[in-house]
């Protein structure tokens, strides 16, 4: 199992309490701190506005984060979990994403969705269509961003987008192309495009929930014909570790205080990350069986979220000595 891991960029209140002339220092600390430990990969949500409730609080834009990481960095893989399609056009997308690997030296992922947080799409003034149309955009997108990276003059002609000979200079580092991560687990539209183009995945909430949809990707799979052990599908855990419980429990307290700074009620975004889905919370012996239990339904990839880890290196720390060596 490989590792990545969230940094700090405020979507998630995780900068509530930093001073904003310290924030890109702690971004950045935060970042070579995983890549110091063996983390596989850092990475960014691509959103506007916090959870699980707007606020005043900051986030950060998830591709100036990327540019920023690709020049400071060295060895880490720099990722999104995921990339808002609605967010910009994907001839533009590419053409970033292009730039961002040269400059990182072929380091970037590209994470992908149809997008769902529809008071940002409000907020900015961006097209919230239906489910389908969002879906129908994304499949139509990846395959142009495939076409940037691997045609000289792209162009395409679809019931979404189109494009007119399209020159996208330089290509990407990475052959063929930048890694694609489609992530989502709508059944019978996002994963059918996961199973045509993703070389990971990320989706599922429990154990059984990540099962279930590896095999409705595996059946899209047959379906056309490809080998799903092409692809490798991931997951997203929220992390509260601990030496021991007593540790844990101090580290709960202490992060549900922070949220209590921005937001009225904080056990709300406690119960929504640190409750019966996409958690681990324990001691390091506790957080290897969860991750045990991912891994025994083929989850070869776990991103993981540290919501201390601005202001707190230990949790990272622990996870990197204590875990990950029974894992990796």
């Amino acid at each position: 199992m490989k590792f990545g891991a969230f940094i700090p960029q405020g979507w998630r209140l995780d900068l509530v309490g930093v001073a904003t002339e310290d924030h890109w220092s702690t971004m950045l600390g935060v970042t070579k701190q995983a890549e110091a430990l063996g983390f596989e990969s850092v990475w960014v949500y691509d959103h506007f506005h916090t959870v699980p409730l707007p606020t005043q609080e900051v986030t950060y834009e998830a591709w100036t984060l990327m540019a920023a990481l690709a020049v400071t960095t060295d060895t880490i893989r720099l990722g999104q979990m995921c990339t808002c399609n609605g967010y910009r056009p994907p001839s533009y997308l590419a053409k970033v994403a292009a730039s961002i690997d040269v400059m990182s030296n072929g380091r970037l992922e590209m994470g992908i969705g149809g997008g769902w947080y529809e008071h940002e799409y409000n907020a900015y003034g961006y097209p919230f269509p239906k489910p389908s149309v969002r879906l129908g955009e994304l499949d139509e997108a990846v395959q142009i961003m495939i076409k940037m990276w691997t045609e000289d003059e792209a162009s395409f002609d679809g019931k979404h987008y189109k494009l007119d000979r399209a020159i996208s200079k330089p290509n990407p580092v990475q052959n063929p192309y930048i890694p694609i991560w489609i992530a989502g687990g709508g059944e019978q539209l996002t994963l059918r495009t996961a199973a045509k183009y993703a070389d990971y995945t990320n989706f599922g909430s429990t154990p059984e929930g990540f099962a279930h949809k590896r095999d409705v990707l595996h059946r899209h799979c047959e379906a056309i014909g490809r080998d799903p052990s092409e692809i490798t599908m991931s997951a997203n855990l929220n992390v509260l570790i601990g030496k021991d419980d007593a540790a844990v429990e101090a580290k709960r307290a202490a992060v549900r205080d922070n949220f209590a700074k921005a937001v009225d009620d904080p056990d709300d975004p406690m119960a929504r990350w640190f409750g019966t889905v996409q958690a681990a919370v324990g001691t390091p012996e506790e957080i290897v069986e969860i991750l045990r239990s991912y891994e025994a339904e083929d989850c070869g990839y776990a991103i993981l979220n540290f919501p201390e880890s601005a202001t707190d290196p230990s949790g990272l720390d622990l996870f990197a000595s204590e875990v990950m060596p029974h894992l990796s």
